[in-house]
């Protein structure tokens, strides 16, 4: 069980808020990046988060293990939450969030999807430390190569590098995942 199972089940069975604050600190951040990878601005994508989150603590007595791990289930109301948001605001809806399915997402895809997020993982603890760092500010915290410039105070071209030759180590890596 993994310690998010462990939390939400906390949070469904005795209403744990220190179990919660640990769901939310854990997911905030990532379902923010998810949803401004789908075309909202930051604003926009902190309120759909806050309003998630709202959801998963109302409704945390519907979630069930045996159906769907507790990623799987929380970003399947984020997804729901940011097509209701793009229809209220008449927004174009970009492509991938287009196929709106009504039922809940299949297990197999879920266990997949976090079995390759586990090796995505092991790829880059074995990265060198400043490619994985760069790699990890572009990516997983959304920042430009200007605002790592900015805070790291390294010279762009470094950035670039150190980000390309990490993800070429990467694909590398994980070319098993792409092939069928």
């Amino acid at each position: 069980m993994t310690d998010q199972t462990a939390w939400m089940l906390a949070v469904r069975d005795a209403r744990d808020k220190a179990a919660f604050a640990r769901l939310f600190d854990f997911y905030a951040p990532r379902l923010k990046g998810f949803v401004m990878r789908g075309g909202m601005d930051a604003a926009l994508a902190e309120e759909i988060v806050q309003d998630v989150m709202l959801t998963v603590w109302h409704k945390a007595a519907q979630f069930d293990p045996e159906r769907a791990q507790v990623s799987g289930w929380i970003y399947q109301i984020t997804r729901n939450r940011q097509i209701d948001t793009i229809r209220r605001t008449g927004r174009a809806m970009p492509e991938e969030l287009k196929h709106e399915d009504d039922h809940e997402p299949d297990a197999g895809q879920v266990l997949a999807m976090e079995q390759e997020a586990g090796k995505l993982k092991q790829a880059l603890s074995r990265l060198k430390p400043e490619q994985r760092a760069m790699i990890e500010k572009a990516y997983l915290g959304d920042l430009t190569h200007q605002e790592i410039r900015d805070q790291t105070g390294l010279p762009l071209g470094t950035i670039k590098s150190r980000i390309r030759l990490g993800l070429d180590r990467l694909r590398h890596e994980l070319k098993e995942l792409r092939e069928p």
